[in-house]
């Protein structure tokens, strides 16, 4: 007897079929709890996702914005950053210069200056050199808490601030100090006069300084050295061996100036005879006007430092038992500084491991100069009334 197929109604058929789905091992699996399960999962997953996408943007974001402001801006703080990316706009004073030399001041209101370019800025190059000698130095650590770098460009500044505590950006549209600044040029002269202005008006603030170049080691402790009833006393390329002796050849790279009518009037008359004495950097046109009848009717007590205590290549303090500083004038050119200052710093080092009874024999002296011979300064700079003499 053949089988008969029977034929269910359509109605039937769906209820058979969601019967056998619904008891089906994946209907287990989609069963309403789990399908609320599923979703929120996705959720959870999706909303974890955008959290950590939009964090990490943020973080990105708030690294470049700390890197370029907080590095840039900052005159206080230290950064272990040499040279971030060039962002001029960020590369700005956070402090003013009052607030800085306030900060910087010893009790007497004195500062200690020195200006940086990005050519004297680099890595291992004069700046850590200037910084050592403080740092080695008999009684001059502590005088690093007094000194503010004055940079002149903002790679400087930013570079300043990675290896010193008090920086302040000296900003010109006229000219731009970046590169180095080589001797007699045009410059070299704007540097020069700037650096005049600039001293001038720290003195209008109240503020004594010694301005020091950054060419220059600190071995010893000047104040003591200096001349208590002096206005303006000034280190010499040459000491005739009389602190009084308008004949003594000054250095502009290191004095001490305390501020008083006399010493801003002084300094105004100095920066204007610029324009009397056009082609003449500061250096030469102070030999010009150290005698000018203004000088002796302002009543400025003028003083120049003896060779033995503050030195230099052109004539250095032969007696290390006695020198305070040392200066790489009468030197051309930069890699001839470092080479020698290097020296320089070494001999220091030698007579410091030297006992007591043999320092006081002076049984070294300096091995400078080498690369800044004097040979080295026979070029040809223009007039020959001119100094040749880098300082």
């Amino acid at each position: 007897m053949p089988l008969q197929r029977t034929t269910l109604p359509s109605s039937n058929r769906r209820r058979l079929f969601r019967h056998s789905a619904a008891n089906s091992p994946a209907a287990a699996l989609m069963s309403p709890e789990s399908t609320a399960t599923a979703l929120n999962l996705r959720r959870i997953l999706g909303a974890a996702l955008l959290f950590f996408l939009v964090s990490l943007s943020c973080v990105l974001l708030f690294r470049n914005a700390y890197y370029s402001v907080f590095v840039s801006s900052n005159p206080l703080s230290r950064f272990t950053t040499v040279f971030p990316p060039n962002d001029s706009a960020a590369v700005t004073n956070e402090y003013s210069l009052e607030n800085i030399l306030s900060e910087a001041a010893m009790q007497d209101r004195t500062v200690i200056l020195t200006t940086l370019n990005e050519a004297w800025a680099a890595p291992n190059s004069i700046i850590d050199l200037f910084l050592e000698s403080f740092r080695i130095g008999d009684h001059t650590r502590r005088l690093l808490n007094h000194l503010v770098i004055i940079a002149l460009d903002q790679k400087a500044f930013i570079r300043c601030q990675a290896i010193h505590t008090y920086c302040y950006l000296l900003v010109s549209e006229a000219t731009d100090f970046h590169e180095e600044a080589y001797f007699m040029t045009p410059s070299y002269l704007k540097m020069m006069w700037r650096r005049i202005d600039f001293l001038r008006s720290v003195l209008e603030m109240g503020y004594n300084f010694v301005f020091t170049d950054a060419d220059i080691m600190w071995f010893r402790d000047p104040f003591p050295r200096f001349h208590r009833d002096a206005d303006f006393q000034i280190a010499c390329d040459h000491f005739t061996g009389s602190f009084d002796d308008v004949q003594n050849r000054p250095n502009g790279g290191f004095n001490f100036v305390k501020s008083n009518n006399r010493s801003i009037e002084f300094y105004k008359f100095w920066y204007s005879s610029r324009e009397t004495y056009p082609g003449y950097h500061d250096q030469d046109v102070l030999n010009f006007i150290k005698v000018d009848p203004f000088i002796t009717d302002l009543g400025l007590r003028m003083k120049f430092l003896d060779t033995a205590n503050f030195g230099g290549l052109c004539e250095p303090s032969r007696d290390l038992n006695k020198v305070c500083t040392m200066h790489a004038n009468c030197c051309y050119g930069m890699d001839s500084k470092l080479h020698d200052l290097r020296i320089m710093l070494q001999d220091w080092k030698y007579y410091l491991t030297l006992s007591p009874s043999l320092k006081r024999l002076s049984i070294i002296s300096w091995r400078v100069p080498q690369n800044c011979s004097l040979d080295s300064l026979k070029h040809d700079h223009g007039s020959p009334e001119k100094s040749v003499q880098e300082g």
